[in-house]
């Protein structure tokens, strides 16, 4: 898939694909990277307190990794999916 069909897939699918993926290679750390960026990312869609809580919880990142492909979340990280599958051309 080349980059112009990547930016036209909706958000959900960009999290599902390059997290699948990662999963399935034991890219951690993709999936790390991402964990890092999700509190930034939730504070910028507008969540500032799921932000505050994500940083005090690991738990809680783990579980917004598997999820964080849906809505304002998965717009805001879109570019880390985007970048993650123009590297793994096969995913």
């Amino acid at each position: 898939m080349d980059a112009n069909e990547l930016e036209s897939l909706p958000a959900a699918e960009l999290h599902d694909r390059a997290v699948r993926y990662a999963v399935r290679h034991g890219d951690l750390g993709f999936l790390w990277d991402l964990l890092k960026v999700i509190p930034a990312a939730e504070a910028a869609s507008g969540h500032d307190n799921e932000s505050a809580n994500d940083l005090s919880r690991v738990s809680a990142l783990l579980s917004d990794a598997l999820a964080s492909g849906e809505g304002e979340l998965g717009e805001a990280l879109r570019p880390i999916y985007v970048n993650y599958l123009r590297r793994h051309p096969d995913a």
